[in-house]
Protein backbone atom coordinates (compact mmCIF):
# COMPACT_ATOMS: atom_id res chain seq x y z
CA UNK A 1 0.00 0.00 0.00
CA UNK A 2 1.37 3.38 -1.04
CA UNK A 3 0.52 6.36 1.19
CA UNK A 4 1.56 9.92 0.51
CA UNK A 5 0.76 13.34 1.97
CA UNK A 6 1.29 16.02 -0.65
CA UNK A 7 0.12 19.42 -1.77
CA UNK A 8 -3.20 19.19 -3.61
CA UNK A 9 -3.28 19.65 -7.37
CA UNK A 10 -6.12 20.64 -9.67
CA UNK A 11 -6.64 17.03 -10.76
CA UNK A 12 -7.59 16.19 -7.13
CA UNK A 13 -10.52 18.59 -7.16
CA UNK A 14 -13.29 16.09 -8.06
CA UNK A 15 -12.27 13.79 -5.19
CA UNK A 16 -11.94 16.71 -2.76
CA UNK A 17 -15.37 17.96 -3.75
CA UNK A 18 -16.87 14.49 -3.27
CA UNK A 19 -15.34 14.19 0.21
CA UNK A 20 -16.63 17.61 1.25
CA UNK A 21 -20.07 17.10 -0.24
CA UNK A 22 -20.41 13.79 1.58
CA UNK A 23 -19.79 15.68 4.83
CA UNK A 24 -22.37 18.29 3.82
CA UNK A 25 -25.03 15.66 3.13
CA UNK A 26 -24.33 13.16 5.90
CA UNK A 27 -22.67 14.85 8.87
CA UNK A 28 -22.58 17.90 11.07
CA UNK A 29 -18.85 18.36 10.46
CA UNK A 30 -19.78 21.37 8.32
CA UNK A 31 -22.68 23.76 8.67
CA UNK A 32 -23.08 23.88 4.88
CA UNK A 33 -26.52 22.59 3.96
CA UNK A 34 -26.15 22.20 0.19
CA UNK A 35 -23.41 20.44 -1.77
CA UNK A 36 -20.79 22.68 -3.34
CA UNK A 37 -20.54 22.91 -7.11
CA UNK A 38 -17.54 22.81 -9.44
CA UNK A 39 -17.20 26.59 -9.70
CA UNK A 40 -17.29 27.04 -5.93
CA UNK A 41 -14.71 24.32 -5.33
CA UNK A 42 -12.43 25.72 -8.04
CA UNK A 43 -12.48 29.15 -6.35
CA UNK A 44 -11.84 27.45 -2.99
CA UNK A 45 -8.91 25.51 -4.46
CA UNK A 46 -7.44 28.65 -6.04
CA UNK A 47 -7.63 30.50 -2.72
CA UNK A 48 -5.16 28.04 -1.21
CA UNK A 49 -1.84 29.63 -2.09
CA UNK A 50 1.14 30.63 0.03
CA UNK A 51 0.32 30.18 3.70
CA UNK A 52 -3.15 28.89 2.79
CA UNK A 53 -2.07 25.31 2.27
CA UNK A 54 -4.17 22.43 0.96
CA UNK A 55 -2.76 18.95 1.61
CA UNK A 56 -4.13 15.59 0.52
CA UNK A 57 -3.56 12.13 1.90
CA UNK A 58 -3.32 9.80 -1.06
CA UNK A 59 -3.41 6.04 -0.77
CA UNK A 60 -2.96 3.96 -3.91
CA UNK A 61 -4.08 6.85 -6.11
CA UNK A 62 -7.22 7.59 -4.07
CA UNK A 63 -7.62 10.75 -1.98
CA UNK A 64 -8.46 9.46 1.51
CA UNK A 65 -8.72 12.93 3.04
CA UNK A 66 -7.45 16.46 3.06
CA UNK A 67 -6.40 19.26 5.38
CA UNK A 68 -6.51 22.95 4.62
CA UNK A 69 -5.37 26.20 6.13
CA UNK A 70 -7.72 28.93 4.97
CA UNK A 71 -8.14 32.63 5.56
CA UNK A 72 -9.74 33.05 8.98
CA UNK A 73 -11.46 36.42 8.40
CA UNK A 74 -11.31 39.10 5.69
CA UNK A 75 -10.20 41.97 7.94
CA UNK A 76 -6.41 42.54 7.70
CA UNK A 77 -5.94 42.46 11.48
CA UNK A 78 -6.69 38.72 11.29
CA UNK A 79 -3.94 38.01 8.72
CA UNK A 80 -1.82 36.12 11.26
CA UNK A 81 -4.63 33.65 11.91
CA UNK A 82 -5.62 30.70 9.70
CA UNK A 83 -8.54 28.33 9.94
CA UNK A 84 -7.82 24.61 9.87
CA UNK A 85 -10.17 22.06 8.32
CA UNK A 86 -9.73 18.31 7.95
CA UNK A 87 -12.13 16.09 6.03
CA UNK A 88 -11.85 12.37 5.43
CA UNK A 89 -13.48 10.08 2.91
CA UNK A 90 -15.95 7.88 4.86
CA UNK A 91 -14.14 4.69 3.81
CA UNK A 92 -10.89 5.89 5.41
CA UNK A 93 -12.05 7.13 8.81
CA UNK A 94 -10.54 5.55 11.91
CA UNK A 95 -7.18 4.84 10.22
CA UNK A 96 -5.15 7.72 11.78
CA UNK A 97 -5.20 9.67 8.51
CA UNK A 98 -6.54 12.77 10.28
CA UNK A 99 -3.66 12.51 12.75
CA UNK A 100 -1.10 12.30 9.93
CA UNK A 101 -2.65 15.27 8.11
CA UNK A 102 -2.78 17.31 11.32
CA UNK A 103 0.87 16.61 12.08
CA UNK A 104 1.98 17.66 8.60
CA UNK A 105 -0.11 20.81 8.32
CA UNK A 106 0.80 22.03 11.82
CA UNK A 107 4.50 21.51 11.07
CA UNK A 108 4.00 23.74 8.01
CA UNK A 109 2.10 26.39 10.01
CA UNK A 110 4.67 26.48 12.79
CA UNK A 111 7.46 27.24 10.31
CA UNK A 112 5.59 30.16 8.72
CA UNK A 113 6.49 33.57 10.22
CA UNK A 114 3.18 34.92 8.88
CA UNK A 115 1.07 32.43 10.89
CA UNK A 116 0.63 33.20 14.60
CA UNK A 117 -2.40 31.07 15.37
CA UNK A 118 -4.40 28.18 13.92
CA UNK A 119 -8.11 28.14 14.68
CA UNK A 120 -10.57 25.28 14.28
CA UNK A 121 -14.32 25.69 14.46
CA UNK A 122 -15.72 22.28 15.41
CA UNK A 123 -19.31 21.18 15.86
CA UNK A 124 -19.41 20.46 19.58
CA UNK A 125 -20.81 16.95 19.09
CA UNK A 126 -17.81 15.96 16.91
CA UNK A 127 -15.93 14.10 19.66
CA UNK A 128 -13.41 12.55 17.25
CA UNK A 129 -12.30 15.95 15.91
CA UNK A 130 -12.22 17.48 19.38
CA UNK A 131 -10.05 14.61 20.63
CA UNK A 132 -7.67 15.00 17.68
CA UNK A 133 -7.25 18.71 18.39
CA UNK A 134 -6.65 18.08 22.08
CA UNK A 135 -3.97 15.47 21.25
CA UNK A 136 -2.15 18.23 19.35
CA UNK A 137 -2.43 20.67 22.29
CA UNK A 138 -5.14 22.90 20.88
CA UNK A 139 -6.96 24.82 23.59
CA UNK A 140 -10.70 25.24 23.84
CA UNK A 141 -11.34 28.98 23.62
CA UNK A 142 -15.10 28.87 23.92
CA UNK A 143 -18.38 27.46 22.75
CA UNK A 144 -20.98 29.33 20.75
CA UNK A 145 -24.25 27.75 21.76
CA UNK A 146 -27.16 27.04 19.41
CA UNK A 147 -25.53 28.84 16.49
CA UNK A 148 -26.25 26.30 13.75
CA UNK A 149 -29.21 24.22 12.68
CA UNK A 150 -28.78 21.05 10.65
CA UNK A 151 -30.82 17.87 10.29
CA UNK A 152 -33.53 19.49 12.42
CA UNK A 153 -31.22 19.97 15.40
CA UNK A 154 -29.70 23.03 17.02
CA UNK A 155 -25.91 22.70 17.21
CA UNK A 156 -23.12 24.29 19.22
CA UNK A 157 -19.74 25.31 17.82
CA UNK A 158 -16.52 24.76 19.77
CA UNK A 159 -13.60 27.07 19.03
CA UNK A 160 -10.14 25.55 19.35
CA UNK A 161 -6.81 27.31 18.89
CA UNK A 162 -3.09 26.69 18.93
CA UNK A 163 -0.60 29.56 18.87
CA UNK A 164 2.95 29.78 17.62
CA UNK A 165 3.82 33.42 18.42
Amino acid sequence: MSNLIRKACLADLPQLQAIYNDAVLHSTATFDLSPRNDADRLAWFQSHQGKYLLLVYETNGVIAGYASLSRYRERPAFDGAVELSIYLHPDFRGQHIGHALMQKILAFAEQRPDIDTVISLITSENAVSIHLHEVFDFSLCGIIRHCGRKFGRCLDLSIYQITFA
